[in-house]
């Protein structure tokens, strides 16, 4: 483990060194008082080193346990019996059962889906330990029912943060991806979402609302390219650029044909494109009809004298 004493002092040689660079600075500027903001800059850098800390070691510790509850207590002397180890084992893997039990209901009580993710993490390592001890023979019958009690208990535990996790991540990026004005920026939020339910997936295939949630997110992201099109097309449209309006109509149609679109919008969509191309086309036809009767009547008209 790494030593506390020595982080805490290198944090707070920091957080010092900060709050006279700042001073510094500040006097120098004229400020009247320079020891407030660098009082609070340094406040902020100690904060957030202590709480990482805490964050990063409760992670180790976890593991630490983990990684201990897997591995046979190494031999003191040759008088220590195979029970001593395996309860000791046995004790440590009760200790980091408890742990993922207190991570638990801490992410069940905040809103914020990585510490559901990271809860899923500890239940991996917990059920690979376990299983390491289950694949060892010296383990007796009652002992190997409780750990396979305790990994039925993970997995339960497991399937619910990861669902938590895919479902509140997918959501935030969702809505973020709605509130993008640019139409890149709406679909690369919208791709992480849906990149968040496809990694669930892969634990948990036949999760039906996993798969609802994909499907949505994909038939939005296939609504955000074609309004993409449809809103080029008609700004061309409305310039009286017919021939490239056509074109992007037909990027449009492209995209609405490709990408995951809701049956009962995909039909009236074709027919809508459909008609607006009808509808340029003839606009162009037109155009090209007034030209041309404009070059003839010129060419038509009698030479003055002199010309």
């Amino acid at each position: 483990m790494p030593s506390s004493a020595g982080y805490l002092v290198g944090a707070f040689v920091a957080a010092l060194a900060l709050f006279f660079a700042l001073w510094w600075m500040l006097v120098s500027g004229g400020d009247e008082a320079p020891w407030i903001p660098a009082g609070l800059a340094a406040s902020v850098v100690l904060l957030v080193a202590l709480s990482a800390r805490e964050v990063i070691m409760r992670r180790a510790w976890t593991r630490y346990l983990l990684d201990q509850g897997s591995e046979p207590a190494a031999r003191t002397s040759g008088e220590r019996k195979s029970s001593s180890r395996r309860s000791q084992s046995a004790s440590l893997l009760s200790a980091a059962w408890r742990v993922i039990q207190k991570q638990s209901l801490e992410a069940d009580s905040e809103s914020n889906p990585e510490s559901h993710f990271d809860v899923f993490h500890l239940c991996q390592d917990y059920l690979t330990s376990t299983d390491e001890a289950l694949r060892a023979n010296s383990l007796p019958a009652e002992k190997r029912i409780a750990i396979r009690a305790g990994q039925e208990r993970v997995r339960a535990l497991q399937k619910h943060h990861l669902l938590t996790w895919a479902r509140d991540s997918s959501r935030s990026l969702t809505y973020d991806a709605q509130q993008r004005a640019r139409t890149s920026d709406k679909i690369e939020a919208a791709n992480r979402a849906l990149h968040c339910l496809e990694s669930a997936l892969k634990f948990y295939p036949d999760e039906l609302e996993l798969k609802e949630s994909s499907l949505a997110i994909q038939e939005f992201v296939g609504s955000v390219k074609v309004a993409h099109w449809v809103e080029l097309a008609e700004r061309s449209a409305f310039k009286g650029h017919y021939r490239r309006a056509i074109e992007r109509y037909k990027d449009a149609l492209f995209y609405l044909n490709r990408e995951t679109v809701k049956e009962e919008l995909r039909k009236p969509g074709v027919e809508r494109i459909a008609r607006e191309i009808e509808s340029l086309q003839s606009r162009l036809g037109n155009q090209r009809n007034g030209r041309g009767e404009m070059s003839t009547e010129q060419g038509n008209e009698p030479r003055r004298e002199g010309e």
